[in-house]
């Protein structure tokens, strides 16, 4: 993978997702071997937004190749409260790290950014726009459990402020996927996003009822109905509840249908689900360390002229 940055999903070919993949499962086959690999190395932590499972993963990721991870802490604790910009926050933590991760508010903020750095940035999340690391790790746990060539997948929920699904489905146009969208109208995908889908020649269809399509699915991810990013709490409310599934609805389904999720869930997988073989969310989340590893070794090691 020959990357400075990782801002967007649409950044990565075939080549360069299997790339991060195949080290992952090395890593995962024995993450002891790699600690020490980044003795000395800093990662900053920039999270201008509320996090768990990401920034949770990339500082045990950074900490089991041995590194070290320094973090700005919230936005009401910052400098960012006194009226810092974003240029200045990354040019100043760039002064303390080897390596920045980003989680922000604003859609193109990653990559604003990466004007103002010169070590290797990871976009953790930008508004409604992109989560290219949620993606990698979606796509290890599918190679996995179902592949990533001649599967059906749906995806269904907030398909309209869901960044995790404008990432997930712009890196499956490097496979052979079927893909369906379900969700409500209001919620469907942006125009843009479905206009590069269509220009890629992915195979796309959209649905607003899951039973339409679930009986053909090897892969189910599911995503919240994210009320942060409604404009108007009575559009929220229109919607919310709308689209959830429980054991009962998993009898159309495959026996080896997988059922994903990139957490947090509200009440969109009913907690009985958790118990089935086809819930593989946590190990999702899990997941996310080994990508992560694999990811900032990469990528560090562009920064210091390797080869991939």
């Amino acid at each position: 993978m020959r990357q400075d940055h990782l801002i967007s999903a649409t950044q990565l070919s075939r080549a360069d997702i299997e790339a991060v993949l195949d080290r992952a499962a090395e890593i995962d086959a024995d993450v002891g071997a790699w600690q020490g690999r980044r003795d000395g190395t800093v990662l900053g932590l920039c999270f201008f937004e509320p996090s768990t499972r990401t920034r949770m993963s990339f500082d045990t990721a950074m900490k089991r190749l041995g590194g070290r991870t320094i973090d700005m802490g919230s936005v009401e604790s910052s400098s960012v409260k006194k009226g810092e910009t974003l240029a200045d926050t990354v040019r100043v933590i760039e002064g303390y790290a080897d390596a920045l991760v980003l989680r922000h508010p604003s859609e193109g903020a990653a990559k604003m950014a990466t004007e103002f750095v010169d070590v290797p940035l990871v976009n953790a999340g930008d508004g409604a726009g992109q989560h290219p690391t949620q993606t990698l790790l979606d796509l290890y746990t599918m190679r996995e459990n179902a592949g990533l060539d001649d599967v059906t997948v749906g995806i269904m929920g907030d398909l309209k402020y869901g960044r995790t699904v404008h990432s997930l489905a712009a890196a499956l146009t490097n496979f052979d996927v079927r893909q369906h969208f379900v969700s409500p109208e209001s919620l469907q995908l942006p125009r843009s996003v479905r206009y590069d889908l269509h220009e890629s020649g992915a195979q796309v269809r959209e649905h607003t009822d899951l039973d339409e399509v679930l009986s053909d699915l090897d892969v189910l991810y599911v995503t919240r109905i994210q009320r942060e990013r409604f404009p108007d709490e009575n559009e929220y409310r229109k919607v919310a509840g709308e689209y959830q599934i429980d054991t009962d609805d998993l009898d159309a389904a495959k026996d080896s249908l997988t059922v994903m999720h990139p957490l947090p869930r509200v009440d969109e997988i009913a907690p009985e689900v958790d118990e089935t073989d086809h819930a593989k969310y946590f190990e999702q989340a899990h997941n996310g360390v080994p990508v992560r590893m694999a990811l900032l070794d990469m990528l560090l090691e562009n920064a210091e002229g390797g080869s991939q």
